[in-house]
């Protein structure tokens, strides 16, 4: 059964790493394939467009000087992006957003979401503000089951917020509230956001595994990856603050103490090396705060590797179960 779309995705000035653009969802046949979703769900009307709306646009514009050298050797991987496994990446696009229609506008971005899905693709999903999260993750109700990673400085597990409960202070409760999903690691938790004592209790009852930033400065990556068991395909949501701002600048709220790059790095390497891949989004990222592009340059990076052993994982022998 295919997802019927009710509005056309809008092509964005330039796709990400040059993929060829597929804003014609049924036409999709790839392996990987990029979608924008700048609008979620804001608590007040400053949020409708924020700054995180612009995200997709600047993150494809500023990553394009690696569009160049998708076909050079990229040390981090061993050769080329995609090596010679034949792997497949296109941009989709943004899905369009409508300020009379806030309702519309989550239903079109699980829409284009499961649409995807239904054609084979792994969805690379660029946000948008932290509420985009659980749209992208219902997609997978009849593409489950899936276990989610997430990394971020706040839990973001409120149950409502001025009684909206799909904003940005709730990803991670209405994503566990889906039947479809199996384990929720959390990481880089650190300092203090919207979360109450009692959220946190509510978390870990419901059995997320919580991995604090301090924890994984301790212990490195090994206070993470023995909870990502390839059980089901993980779906990977990072949002921009769980990072170190010294990486990853644009934010709204930076913190100090957040994961290094080699610890994200590595943790999300461990887990598109030893797990089948579901996809990933990026979220938080406002453009106008970054430094001299220091955070599209990260997050372009961490994508490119996720990708590169994503589908190296995908295409060796002994390896069950494609990304």
């Amino acid at each position: 059964m295919s997802t019927q779309l009710t509005a056309p995705l809008v092509a964005p000035e330039v796709s990400f790493l040059g993929a060829d653009l597929r804003t014609d969802l049924s036409t999709v046949d790839a392996d990987f394939a990029v979608l924008g979703i700048p609008y979620g769900v804001p608590y007040h009307m400053a949020g409708v467009h924020s700054d995180a709306a612009n995200a997709p646009g600047a993150f494809r514009a500023r990553t394009r000087r690696f569009a160049r050298q998708v076909e050079h050797y990229d040390f981090d991987l061993g050769g080329t992006l995609f090596g010679d496994t034949g792997a497949r990446l296109v941009d989709c696009g943004d899905v369009p957003g409508d300020p009379r229609d806030l309702e519309g506008n989550k239903r079109r971005a699980t829409d284009a979401v499961r649409a995807l899905l239904d054609r084979g693709a792994t969805p690379l999903v660029l946000g948008g503000d932290d509420s985009v999260p659980p749209l992208v993750v219902r997609a997978f109700e009849r593409h489950g089951p899936v276990n989610v990673l997430q990394i971020d400085a706040h839990l973001d597990f409120r149950d409502e917020v001025h009684g909206i409960r799909d904003g940005y202070s709730s990803p991670m409760r209405r994503i566990r509230e889906l039947p479809w999903v199996g384990r929720i690691v959390q990481v880089g938790m650190r300092g203090v956001g919207s979360a109450r004592p009692s959220d946190v209790d509510d978390a870990r009852r419901a059995g997320n595994v919580i991995v604090t930033a301090a924890e994984v400065h301790e212990h490195g990556i090994d206070a993470t990856t023995p909870h990502l068991v390839d059980d089901a395909p993980w779906f990977v949501t990072i949002d921009v603050d769980g990072l170190d701002p010294t990486i990853a600048p644009a934010t709204s709220v930076p913190l100090p103490g957040g994961l290094t790059y080699t610890e994200a790095a590595g943790i999300l390497c461990a887990l598109a090396w030893r797990c089948r891949f579901a996809g990933l989004d990026i979220v938080e990222h406002f453009p106008s705060l970054d430094v001299r592009d220091v955070t599209s340059v990260t997050l372009g990076r961490l994508v490119m590797n996720v990708l590169g052993l994503a589908a190296r994982r995908a295409a060796a022998p002994g390896k069950e179960g494609k990304s």
